[in-house]
């Protein structure tokens, strides 16, 4: 899958337009709760209101997964034609455990390193399947 130059323009300029109106916030959630009720829930600011209220934090929220999708499609470009390879892949996920690790020190076991483990490998295979 590439990424155009065309597409990325494309992309930046409707990213301009949606920070110039941050209300679209509401209309992306709304949808979103509309088709999964349920997930209003993992957002900590909406938690048990009755539908979605215009709010700082919405709209923080709504710019960051814009801005992160906008990324990811710049960062797709910006590496076609780099092959990640498995070996990468292992190197990152060890320091990645090897990090939490350190960071959690006495509260590290085998089921806080398996659940790590199964978050990064879900990541990495994203991550291939998007560069393949």
């Amino acid at each position: 899958m590439s990424f155009t130059e065309k597409q990325e323009a494309l992309v930046n300029s409707s990213w301009e337009s949606l920070k110039q109106n941050p209300g679209y916030s509401v209309l992306f959630y709304t949808i979103i709760f509309e088709k999964a009720p349920a997930t209003k829930d993992m957002l900590s600011f909406l938690k048990g209101s009755t539908g979605v209220q215009d709010s700082p934090e919405l709209q923080a929220h709504a710019e960051q997964v814009f801005e992160m999708v906008r990324d990811s499609g710049v960062q797709l470009r910006a590496t076609e034609g780099v092959v990640l390879e498995n070996s990468t892949l292992g190197v990152v996920k060890e320091a990645l455990l090897k990090t939490i690790k350190e960071a959690s020190k006495d509260k590290w076991n085998e089921e806080l390193r398996t659940a790590w483990k199964v978050a990064y490998d879900a990541l990495a295979t994203s991550i291939k399947k998007a560069m393949s």
